[in-house]
């Protein structure tokens, strides 16, 4: 495909973030028992990507922002239904269920970063919330622990579904969405 049939869509700061989160979670992930230091570096990085995200969401470039793939529920199920059918309509940025499922990613994410770094304070008293939880009884402790490991791998099955929908969704568009994630271009309508 000639660079003339190829625009633009999604920024540098865009792919970087993207590929940023995705490391830093696979490293957080990685990491939860053996390596704390690594693990914990990596939440604060993921909590400033989430940070990042959510304000370039509502400045950044027309298909970073939120108004531009955020759909209502009934959107989002009429695309799945067509996506299932293998009929979707294909979108220059975020499809409705990409859109959702960016969303869903980032609240997934955010409970996980803050369950963390509640774990961190009540285990280690370490971290902006050590104050807030040293003195909590073990329990608090170990409900924000189980709350912290199911977000995570929940977002974990979030990941998987977002592949799969990708790759679906390239199949039936003929287009390699990873490569657009990494170059930024996508096909012209």
């Amino acid at each position: 495909m000639s660079d003339t049939n190829q625009i633009k869509v999604w920024d540098l700061l865009v792919r970087i973030f993207h590929w940023s989160l995705v490391s830093a979670f696979f490293i957080a992930y990685m990491t939860e028992d053996d390596w704390l230091d690594f693990h914990v570096y990596a939440g604060y990085t993921i909590a400033g990507l989430i940070a990042f995200r959510l304000v370039w969401g509502l400045i950044g470039t027309r298909h970073a922002r939120f108004s531009d793939f955020v759909r209502p529920p009934s959107e989002v199920l009429a695309y799945l239904k067509d996506m299932i059918g293998f009929h979707p309509r294909r979108y220059i940025g975020h499809n409705p269920a990409g859109g959702a499922m960016v969303v869903a990613l980032l609240v997934s994410l955010l409970i996980t970063v803050v369950t963390g770094v509640l774990v961190y304070g009540a285990e280690e008293v370490a971290g902006p919330f050590a104050g807030l939880m040293a003195n909590a009884p073990k329990f608090v402790g170990d409900v924000f622990e189980e709350l912290h490991e199911f977000f995570a791998n929940f977002t974990l099955f979030l990941v998987a579904l977002h592949v799969a929908g990708v790759v679906l969704a390239g199949l039936q568009h003929g287009e390699n969405l990873v490569r657009s994630m990494i170059n930024g271009k996508k096909r012209a309508e």
